[in-house]
């Protein structure tokens, strides 16, 4: 989000960690590239040297290289006195087989991880984290709408922006339920269909208490409770289906 964000979405981003940590697994996941860090420091280095300070960042950077280098320049003429080869081109040979190496390293621990993640995606998952990337995209919109009307649009102004917030709180905290059941659910899968009774009781009893409490707030938080059995008693039975079947090929 935009560097300016407004305070009332602070905190309402769905970061990838957060999403990995609530679906403990590796979601959204890139590949390292150990050269952008390298760009990045290249680029802030170059942004400081136009500015006020730029003979300041020039020395310090080239002290820096130089410093580094002397360094290792002793260290190969005390400790590897056989090695021949000038140690500048040592040194760069050694940064192009350390950097491939672990480039190499990080690709496959990413296979390893996407893996990983393929072998746990269920049909929900995959669902609520399409849900979490149109979350985010709103989010992002209103961002970038506020840097509009700051730029001088006060005609893009969102009207009635606390109740807009307010949904966006309510539909957080409704995807954060939502992957921590999905989670539980994948999690216990084994337990669940070993005791599809415990379910089908706590389904019988939701069922008695939504019919008595319909009218009331509490109702209709018993109503979505309702709504979420039959939802998770269907995946059972889908699951148990699965299992039969696994059980004839077996």
């Amino acid at each position: 989000m935009g560097k300016a964000v407004r305070n009332d979405l602070h905190g309402l981003e769905i970061s990838h960690k957060e999403l990995q940590t609530l679906t403990n697994l590796p979601v959204k996941d890139e590949l390292i590239i150990i050269i952008n860090p390298f760009k990045k420091i290249v680029k802030d280095i170059l942004e400081k040297i136009k500015g006020s300070e730029g003979a300041t960042v020039v020395f310090l950077s080239f002290s820096t290289v130089v410093f580094g280098y002397v360094l290792f320049d002793i260290f190969i003429k005390i400790f590897a006195t056989w090695i021949t080869i000038p140690s500048w081109l040592l040194l760069i040979f050694l940064l192009i087989w350390g950097g491939s190496f672990t480039q190499i390293f990080l690709y496959y621990w990413w296979k390893k991880r996407l893996k990983t993640l393929k072998s746990h995606m269920t049909h929900s998952l995959q669902i609520l984290l399409q849900d979490v990337d149109r979350y985010n995209a709103v989010i992002k919109a209103i961002d970038i709408n506020d840097q509009i009307e700051e730029a001088g649009n006060p005609e893009v102004r969102i009207q009635k922006r606390e109740k807009v917030i307010e949904a966006l709180q309510l539909t957080r905290s409704d995807l954060v339920r939502a992957l921590k059941t999905e989670r539980i659910l994948r999690e216990n899968k084994s337990f669940i269909l070993r005791n599809t009774e415990l379910f089908v009781n706590n389904l019988a009893t939701l069922t008695a208490m939504q019919v008595t409490e319909q009218a009331t707030e509490h109702g209709r938080l018993l109503n979505e409770a309702f709504q979420i059995a039959l939802d998770v008693q269907s995946e059972m039975k889908k699951l148990q289906s699965q299992e039969g079947v696994e059980g004839i090929g077996g």
